[in-house]
């Protein structure tokens, strides 16, 4: 087994190189500069000449405000880039596992998304990223769309990295209370993807570290944790204008994974603590 990593520097990316080559499996790490996703000639390119049975598809423009004035680039990356992978892999027999977000739903009320659940995006990005699933299931037979919420990692930025530097020398931060989901550890997720991309079971999954919370009670136990006595002040997202609107449940039901055969990625408090206090582990 031979598999291709889009934005294999990235957050998500790094952690998945990781994982396959810590479970000896062959693999070809892309860059952006390596491969430009937007480029269908180079894509092709490269997916030929690494000749992969699976592509796990990490690369994504994932700056969510910036999109709302950048909406053609996002969609070129998100949407385009993702349909121009999923071309390669048909052209080429290889499988694929792209990664989507919990920024597919509109996010109302408070019950879980299951994977079948309509969608709605509010917001450029979550619709860019729609139109690359939509893309990978009208091409590709052999695919997972792997729905995922909140990253953290210890490579590239992100909400745990933030609250830490805000965290220094202020006495109070404003974190959002009515924006509720589940942080996710990208070293839990790719052990997952790397497990799923050696199966048949393909389909549209939801995956994130078990439990949920508000952004303000993450950045409480990320302050408890570290130690760090600034205090957190929830905010009610009306008070907290972003330039894309975001949704407030992105609770996401993950039952399909056990039904598959895959196990669920632990809690989020715990995948948190083995971060923060585990750099080794990274």
């Amino acid at each position: 087994m031979k598999i291709l990593v889009t934005g294999a520097t990235g957050q998500l990316g790094h952690d998945v190189c990781r994982e396959l080559s810590d479970k000896k499996i062959e693999y070809c790490g892309m860059s952006a500069v390596e491969m430009d996703i937007t480029d269908r000639e180079k894509v092709q390119d490269c997916i030929s000449s690494c000749h992969p049975d699976a592509v796990i598809h990490c690369a994504a423009y994932t700056a969510v405000d910036r999109a709302e004035d950048e909406a053609e680039r996002c969609r070129a990356v998100n949407a385009e880039g993702t349909q121009n992978i999923a071309l390669a892999c048909r052209q080429f027999g290889a499988g694929m596992v792209y990664i989507s977000t919990d920024y597919v739903f509109p996010g109302t009320g408070e019950r879980f998304y299951r994977p079948e659940d309509p969608t709605g995006p509010l917001n450029v990005y979550g619709q860019s990223k729609l139109e690359g699933e939509l893309a990978v299931q009208e091409l590709l037979e052999r695919f997972f769309i792997v729905r995922t919420s909140w990253l953290f990692g210890y490579h590239g930025n992100n909400f745990v990295k933030t609250m830490l530097r805000l965290g220094q020398g202020q006495n109070e931060v404003n974190v959002v209370c009515d924006q509720v989901g589940s942080p996710t550890y990208t070293k839990d997720l790719a052990c997952l993807l790397c497990d799923m991309v050696m199966t048949k079971q393909y389909g549209v999954y939801h995956a994130s570290n078990e439990g949920v919370c508000s952004w303000a009670e993450f950045a409480e136990e990320i302050f408890k944790l570290t130690g760090v006595s600034t205090k957190i002040k929830p905010v009610l997202t009306s008070q907290y204008p972003t330039r894309a609107v975001r949704p407030l449940n992105s609770r996401m039901d993950k039952g399909k994974l056990e039904t598959a055969g895959f196990s669920r990625l632990p809690h989020w408090r715990t995948a948190l603590r083995r971060y923060l206090c585990c750099k080794t582990d990274q």
